[in-house]
């Protein structure tokens, strides 16, 4: 999970009075965000409603026009094996899609971040990506629908919740293999370069019942000028990692409170609860998917040129009923994944006990990567997985329990003591 963060300018040399006796720590005020995180803010917006709107268009355009019905009578004409048919239709249907989408990817993920000054990425290593994400996204995207169209054709009545059941093990195993096989297949992912700043690390994962070997610096800084942490992984690839970029950036106190908010990922088993809900609302989406789809069929069937859902011409409809069934349970998870961000920002000022660092990290957090401090409310309940970086940076400067005798969380989960941090400007 990510430690992203919003966008603006700071004003230091406000000094508040800590409850530790004869000492003062500066603070920080969030101040108006800039005219250039305000227009990135909106264009996002506008990126996303497009986007969202395009997810509905593509497969309907795909399903109305008959061109998926066309493209799997191409398939079973070619071979009379249904795994290869299978593969075939879903072969020209990637490269159809990817196709259609690559505009807008294009102006999304490269255009639009040169433009407000957040990559110097070229367009070789982004194209190189794309390529990758299609190749690797292709072939996993394959492998999973090949076991429900199976299944249909087994267990038409029950295999919406035999497949929701074996996602589960799959998401898993996906998360486990993701940092070793996938993820260095776009960028270099090693230790600590900083090996000072590396002790320093290995001191407060220490205490947090971390093993040391488990941070992993990445070089992000060939694809964007953003910052970022996550942790990932499941088992014996758990892992946090930390972008050069966050690096170069933060001072040593700064990455080591960045460090106790992704530490609280890790300890509190925060990646695996994300997986099981998202393993629920898999089950859920299917069986929406098997309910809505026979009356459509029933309606449209002529149409589309097909009458089973276990038709693989019917993999557009599919798309359709996921955009559908997403676009409705996402604000509750999105609700979940910023109820998580939220405890592990709990966590990392229980460890660190550094309100200053935090607050002065999120301020260059929303200064470089031009987030916007605080959303419409819709656009939060929409779109952030993550709370607005206004109330994160509140957060930071009122949470501080240790100060006034009151029992820490997340204390259980610690391991020997901690110093209070000297604040510096």
């Amino acid at each position: 999970m990510s430690f992203s963060h919003s966008s603006m300018t700071w004003i230091p040399f406000l000094f508040r009075l800590l409850l530790i006796p004869c000492s003062l720590e500066p603070t920080l005020e969030l101040p108006e965000p800039s005219d250039m995180a305000e227009s990135y803010y909106l264009s996002g917006n506008l990126i996303w409603v497009f986007a969202t709107l395009w997810g509905f268009f593509v497969p309907a355009l795909f399903l109305f026009s008959g061109l998926s019905a066309k493209l799997r009578k191409f398939a079973t004409d070619r071979t009379q094996n249904w795994l290869a048919s299978f593969a075939l239709y879903f072969l020209g249907f990637w490269i159809f899609l990817n196709v259609l989408d690559l505009p807008l990817n294009y102006f999304a993920g490269y255009v639009r971040e040169h433009v407000y000054l957040l990559s110097e990425q070229t367009f070789g290593k982004w194209l190189a990506d794309h390529l990758k994400g299609f190749v690797i996204g292709g072939f996993l995207t394959l492998l999973s629908l090949s076991v429900p169209y199976w299944l249909i054709r087994r267990a038409p009545r029950g295999w919406w919740l035999i497949t929701g059941i074996l996602a589960i093990p799959y998401f898993f195993l996906l998360l486990m293999i993701t940092p070793i096989w996938i993820e260095p297949l776009f960028n270099h992912f090693g230790p600590m370069q900083n090996k000072a700043l590396e002790k320093k690390i290995v001191q407060l994962a220490e205490r947090a019942g971390i093993e040391a070997d488990k941070v992993f610096e990445v070089n992000k800084s060939v694809d964007t000028k953003k910052m970022n942490a996550y942790a990932t992984g499941f088992l014996g690839t758990k892992r946090i990692v930390l972008w050069d970029t966050l690096l170069a950036r933060l001072t040593d106190d700064e990455v080591l409170s960045v460090m106790g908010h992704e530490m609280g990922h890790f300890v509190l088993h925060h990646v695996a609860q994300g997986i099981l809900v998202y393993s629920l609302l898999t089950l859920l989406c299917l069986y929406f998917i098997h309910w809505a789809s026979g009356p459509l069929l029933a309606r449209y069937g002529e149409k589309f040129g097909f009458h089973s859902i276990g038709d693989f011409a019917s993999l557009p409809l599919l798309m359709l009923l996921l955009q559908f069934f997403s676009f409705v349970v996402t604000p509750p998870g999105l609700a979940f994944s910023r109820h998580l961000e939220h405890e592990a920002d709990r966590f990392g000022l229980e460890l660190t006990r550094d309100n200053y660092s935090a607050m002065s990290a999120e301020v260059k957090f929303i200064a470089k990567d031009l987030a916007y401090p605080w959303p419409n409310r819709w656009i939060k309940w929409l779109r952030s997985s993550h709370p607005p970086a206004g109330e994160r940076f509140n957060f930071y400067l009122h949470y501080r329990p240790w100060e006034q005798g009151k029992p820490l969380r997340y204390s259980s989960y610690f391991h020997g003591s901690v110093e209070s941090p000297s604040a510096s400007p």
